[in-house]
């Protein structure tokens, strides 16, 4: 799961408009482990997830911060 919102910057290194993006990640599946062995994004693979994500109270949210599945990429 990503958020992205655009940002203004008034300091060093650069100023000007930016693209800001954040990533939720949890560990690595047996697909992406050999490839990053530490940690992989988190998938929401379903509208339902999606809405879960956004609405719901941080325990029940946190619940999706799992890898997928082996077969699911």
């Amino acid at each position: 799961m990503g958020v992205f919102r655009r940002a203004i910057s008034k300091s060093a290194p650069i100023d000007g408009e930016h693209e800001l993006f954040g990533f939720l990640t949890t560990a690595a599946n047996a697909t992406v482990a050999p490839i990053h062995p530490k940690a992989m994004p988190v998938v929401l693979t379903t509208p339902e997830e999606v809405s879960l994500w956004l609405a719901a109270d941080a325990p029940k949210a946190l619940e999706l911060q799992r890898p997928l599945p082996d077969d699911a990429l």
